[in-house]
Order: structure tokens, then C-alpha cells, then sequence
């Protein structure tokens, strides 16, 4: 098993562990993961682009009361994506392990 190298940046991992624990289905404003993150709005910005273009974040916008909103939800692909990397980490783990 290889890592992902989408996922396994810092960041982008945080991110996906973030959003793993949702329930099917939800989704997390951007603000509120950026605040729980202590991330700047513009580098949680590029690493959800680059989860985005991997199929693993899908990203909805909205308007409210005619403010711009964004929304972030784990893809299916993502949770499977995730899944197998947290895999290969236990598995170095492991190896480390003896």
C-alpha cells in the first residue's frame, strides 16, 4: 500500500480528518474549519483546491442574504481515499513496531 500524496501533506490531512468525522452527508462551513484549523482563509483555500481537483472535497457555494458562503463535504472517493491512507500509516507503524 502507498501513500497519497494529496493526502498526505499536512495540512490536507487535517483537513480530511476534520471532515471524515461528519455525519454521511454533511458539510462544514469554511469559516468554522478555518477557525478550527487556525488556518489563513488563503492557504485552507489552496489545500482544498487540491482536494477538490483530487475528487476527494466536494465544494458548494451559496448565497445568504447575499453574502458568499462555502461549504465543504467529503466525497465518497475521499472517505476511501483516507481510509486506505490511514492504512498505510498503521502499517508503517507496524513495521516500526517490530
Amino acid at each position: 500500500m502507498a501513500r497519497d500524496e494529496v493526502i498526505h501533506q499536512p495540512t490536507r490531512l487535517q483537513i480530511m480528518a476534520t471532515l471524515i468525522t461528519l455525519d454521511p452527508e454533511a458539510q462544514i462551513d469554511f469559516t468554522k474549519l478555518q477557525q478550527l484549523l487556525e488556518l489563513t482563509s488563503g492557504n485552507l483555500s489552496t489545500h482544498v483546491q487540491k482536494l477538490e481537483a483530487a475528487g476527494y472535497v466536494q465544494v458548494t457555494k451559496e448565497f445568504i442574504k447575499r453574502r458568499p458562503k462555502t461549504w465543504l463535504a467529503v466525497t465518497t472517493d475521499g472517505v476511501e481515499a483516507f481510509r486506505k491512507h490511514v492504512a498505510f500509516l498503521e502499517d508503517i507503524m507496524k513495521v516500526s513496531r517490530g
